[in-house]
């Protein structure tokens, strides 16, 4: 989106808690279209429910998906372009720190299937629908650690990382793949910006992991609202926002090398191949 608009289409990923819920509310407020993903549907009921109540003329839609099967991030993909025609902003904010199963229906860890391969995959399939105009705000982390192994392969084993690790591998994968995309893309593709909405904000998953209550989700949906709707992001599209320090900055220096970027990306198409063949 180059400039600001008065009502625009809005995809928030797990937008049934949390900084998503949050910011879905922030955005219902001010007049836009919001489409709200969770995957349990009683909880989306609820949520669409409450949303409507917050403000009764705007149009909200729900849409159920597990994001750790790639079957269901396809199907989500392909219900939606179904019945939009466009959309103005994916913020891809699903996430997964702390989990009692680490397997994902592909077999790798569950925080690199939800936290950095299913944004990918759904942000391919909505291109279309996104168009050159169009953005995708990556939710990334001030916790970034180089993926393990030379070859990569720790985006493809389920439980040899600690939950500190997986987190910060998959956050730093998602923002590598987003600078590569984005150069891919070129003016051809959406702006499509990582960032780092504050560290440790009082999302259900910080209290889980951290077992603190964690600082004002609002300093996290103010942020994610600005990279979505506001002018200032409109020439983001690679950069990495660090709210942190409340400005763009450098992420990972792994995320700064094209040859690893790529070696990323080459290995998240991979397991989505196999994951066709299978």
């Amino acid at each position: 989106m180059k400039h600001e608009k008065l009502k625009a289409t809005v995809l928030i990923t797990g937008s049934t808690d949390g900084i998503g819920k949050a910011t879905a509310e922030a955005l219902v407020d001010q007049g836009h279209r919001v489409l709200i993903h969770g995957r349990n549907q009683a909880k989306l009921d609820k949520v669409k429910a409450e949303l409507s109540e917050r403000n009764s003329s705007v149009d909200i839609d729900a849409y159920s998906a597990d994001l750790s099967d790639s079957a269901q991030v396809k199907q989500l993909a392909s219900t939606i372009s179904a019945e939009h025609k466009s959309i103005d902003v994916l913020i891809n904010n699903a996430g997964v720190f702390k989990v009692p199963n680490k397997n994902s229906d592909n077999g790798i860890d569950i925080r690199f299937a939800v936290n950095t391969i299913a944004p990918y995959l759904l942000t391919l399939k909505l291109l279309e629908r996104l168009g050159a105009s169009g953005r995708v705000v990556n939710l990334s982390s001030a916790a970034q650690d180089t993926v393990d192994t030379a070859d990569i392969e720790a985006l493809g084993e389920a439980n040899r990382l600690s939950d500190n690790n997986a987190y910060a591998q998959s956050k730093l994968a998602l923002t590598m793949w987003s600078r590569y995309l984005a150069e891919q893309l070129g003016d051809q593709g959406p702006a499509i910006i990582a960032v780092n909405p504050a560290s440790f904000l009082g999302s259900n998953m910080v209290k889980e992991a951290y077992g603190q209550e964690g600082k004002d989700l609002q300093i996290g949906v103010d942020i994610l609202i600005k990279a979505s709707l506001s002018d200032e992001f409109s020439a983001a599209s690679g950069l990495y926002y660090d709210n942190d320090k409340g400005a763009f900055s450098a992420p990972h220096p792994d995320a700064l090398d094209p040859v690893k970027n790529k070696a990323i990306t080459d290995k998240i198409e991979k397991i989505l191949r196999q994951k066709e063949s299978a």
